[in-house]
């Protein structure tokens, strides 16, 4: 007798979601049970203190002096102030304990609707190995992990054609790529950082090439999205004997690719200071009053064929749009060939706008949609910009545009895969699934 496979995992399925539900409605229920119409009141409490915490952040990054202290303590003080309110009222265990099972519910309940969403990912096509394959590699990047991994040596072990950056020297990347094609390379390869990436990305889909990514950079975004171990950067070698190619989207600024995202306005302005590097917090905290409340720096304008952004303090414009589950990090992509960017704007006048931040995608003050095209234009002659963690400093007006399927990258065909993606959370389906 053979089992169905599918069948169990549905079983698995409705089972999360029954415990999902349970420890949600447990959570509701301790909270009237213990607290009864205090829990109104508790309930109240915290989002006063949530709302009255990032209001003072807000006022604490737009002043300076005293003023900042005093918002700094009261946002710290906030918070402390409802655990008080709750130890008084001999409550904190019945608010740990519900806040506990909903946590449980919301990530049990995510799992189960999760199962319903495929992993993603383009199509993989087996392609001959590269003949002749040249790769870039940055001996200072990540640390050193050229040298850690002794990804030179293991890339001419399977005749590849190494290139060490002169770290002592600046290098045409593009020059260098471009030479290399010249000469005879089918496949253009790089160990470094996402901007050195998508410099030899561009060269790559000009010429028709694939293009081949070696997880040595310090955050490796791009690695995360094609799926390849950022762990171990010598895996992505197996690319150059057992390798599949996926066609993926490729960004731009004028003619100048990019692999992930070019923001624009308050972040690409504090990072172009040249105190930046040696002091990031203090460099911060002294710009971010003039930037944000527009007293420096160009107004922004962006607009894109269906919608017009006035006055943003920061632009995010991505190959693709991010998770927007996970803003903090601006996790990852779920697709790398949707044929669409992704835009982020964050128009934050006061603090009222600041809390609602804590709303997420519905906050006024939070602006995302997707766009063929993005023009990022100011009242300025030029803006300043972090492309792919690269700071330049264009002329306006600045035009973002997405190149679909222009960029075959070559992966391993045995690599750990792109973080699953997670459903939203719905309780509604929830109760339909675990009635079903």
């Amino acid at each position: 007798m053979h089992r169905d496979p599918g069948a169990h995992g549905r079983l698995v399925q409705r089972w999360f979601a029954r415990l999902a539900l349970v420890a949600g409605l447990a959570a509701v229920v301790i909270l009237l049970v213990f607290a009864g119409f205090r829990s109104i009141a508790l309930l109240g409490a915290g989002l006063a203190g949530l709302a009255t915490s990032a209001a003072c952040l807000w006022w604490a990054l737009t002043v300076r002096g005293i003023g900042r202290l005093l918002a700094f303590t009261l946002a710290a003080v906030a918070p402390l102030a409802v655990l008080v309110l709750y130890a008084w009222a001999e409550l904190v265990w019945v608010v740990v304990v519900s806040l506990a099972l909903w946590a449980l519910g919301v990530s049990v309940g995510r799992a189960a609707l999760s199962r319903d969403i495929e992993s993603a990912g383009p199509p993989e096509t087996r392609t001959a190995p590269p003949k002749h394959p040249f790769l870039i590699m940055n001996p200072r990047s990540g640390g050193g992990k050229v040298g850690k991994f002794h990804l030179k040596e293991k890339a001419e072990a399977l005749d590849a054609d190494v290139l060490l950056l002169d770290t002592a020297h600046q290098q045409d990347v593009v020059a260098l790529a471009n030479q290399a094609v010249e000469d005879g390379a089918d496949l253009l390869g790089v160990a470094g950082g996402d901007g050195t990436q998508a410099l030899v990305a561009g060269v790559a889909a000009r010429h028709g090439i694939p293009f081949m990514v070696i997880s040595a950079g310090t955050r490796n975004h791009f690695a995360l999205d094609l799926g390849l171990d950022r762990d171990d950067p010598s895996t992505c070698l197996d690319a150059l004997t057992d390798g599949v190619e996926l066609s993926v989207d490729l960004g731009f600024i004028g003619e100048r690719a990019f692999v992930n995202n070019a923001s624009f306005g308050t972040y690409a302005a504090v990072v172009q200071s040249p105190a930046y590097r040696d002091d990031k917090v203090r460099t911060i905290l002294q710009q971010l009053p003039d930037l944000l409340t527009h007293r420096r720096g160009p107004r922004l304008a962006v607009r894109t064929a269906d919608m017009i952004i006035d006055g943003p303090q920061a632009v995010l414009v991505s190959n693709n749009p991010y998770r927007m589950g996970d803003l903090a990090g601006l996790g990852h992509r779920e697709v790398l060939d949707s044929g669409a960017l992704g835009v982020l704007g964050v128009n934050v006048d006061n603090a009222a706008q600041a809390a609602e931040l804590l709303a997420g995608r519905r906050a006024s003050g939070l602006t995302t949609l997707t766009a063929q095209e993005v023009v990022i234009d100011a009242d300025e002659p030029e803006i300043e910009a972090g492309v792919d963690g690269e700071a330049l400093t264009l002329p306006t007006p600045v035009r973002c545009t997405i190149r679909p399927g222009a960029l075959h990258v070559r992966v391993p065909r045995h690599r750990p895969g792109v973080p699953r993606t997670k459903a939203p959370m719905d309780w509604r389906r929830l109760r339909k699934l675990a009635l079903y």
